[in-house]
């Protein structure tokens, strides 16, 4: 009877970051097994440390930070203005973007107290600021923002409970060129983030209404996008057409690097620059 590789030799070789095709695999006896499992753990253990001194000695950027640098040199070459806004957002911010005890959103917010949460978008400290300016500034303007969110997602191999989030908006977009506009701004980003294998989607959101989805071949979701004038708008009396656009830089980098999981990209310190740093 042909045995397959255990729950544990799976997820240590998908810790490793090993395909599924390779993990997948039956032997004969549980001799073949282990011997298999011990080879391919050494291999990997050996390309992880490999990738590791390749950061440490040439790169010394991980893939993430250099990232927000392409995409922020993109975007400023293209006449956006960068900004940055708290990463504490308060509930009357939220409730404005709907996100209240009626909202399923409502019970992946991070809340510090009862007035104060991490914000789990870019939307509403982008929405506050670009009320200010509107006030004074000439149309179109264009402004974006990276920075981290938070969410109490149920961690998969393409979510994240901290996730690094780019959002831009062009406001006083012309109704008849909205679409266009999504469209270039998506190729704009994807092609600072070296990503060519893409379409667009209709989408419907919960929150942002009408928009284009950025989707690969296979379907993952890549950007989504909206346009107004938008229900929302109203909280912050802005009466001007415009469009956005939101990504998650964590999942740009899964899928430009083929990567099983978007954990091996994330902040964090069982993986670093996709390698895993559990090698003993």
């Amino acid at each position: 009877m042909a045995v397959e590789y255990t729950p544990a030799q799976r997820n240590r070789l998908s810790e490793l970051g090993l395909a599924e095709e390779d993990i997948l695999r039956e032997f004969e006896t549980e001799k073949l097994r282990q011997a298999s499992f011990m080879e391919l753990e050494k291999l990997a253990v050996r390309e992880n440390r490999e990738r590791i001194r390749d950061l440490l000695e040439n790169k010394h950027r991980v893939e993430l930070c250099a990232l927000q640098e392409e995409l922020a040199s993109a975007l400023c070459e293209n006449g956006f203005t960068q900004v940055t806004t708290p990463i504490m957002v308060s509930a009357k911010a939220l409730d404005r973007m709907t996100i209240n005890r009626d909202n399923p959103l409502f019970e992946q917010v991070y809340w510090l107290d009862r007035k104060t949460a991490l914000r789990p978008m870019l939307a509403p400290n982008l929405y506050e600021l670009s009320r200010q300016l509107l006030s004074s500034q000439k149309l179109p303007l264009r402004l974006f923002e990276i920075g981290s969110c938070f969410r109490k997602e149920s961690e998969g191999k393409s979510h994240l409970k901290e996730f690094t989030m780019l959002n831009l908006v062009e406001w006083g977009t012309e109704l008849e060129e909205r679409t266009d506009h999504l469209k270039a701004f998506a190729r704009i980003v994807m092609k600072a983030a070296g990503i060519e294998d893409y379409g667009f989607e209709n989408e419907n959101s919960v929150v942002y209404g009408e928009g284009l989805d950025v989707v690969t071949p296979a379907g993952l979701e890549l950007a989504s996008t909206s346009m107004g004038p938008h229900k929302l708008d109203d909280a912050w009396k802005i009466t001007c057409s415009w469009v956005g656009l939101g990504t998650g830089l964590e999942r740009l980098l899964m899928h430009r690097e083929k990567a099983a999981g978007i954990h091996r990209y994330s902040k964090s310190t069982v993986f670093l620059d996709g390698a895993c740093m559990k090698l003993k």
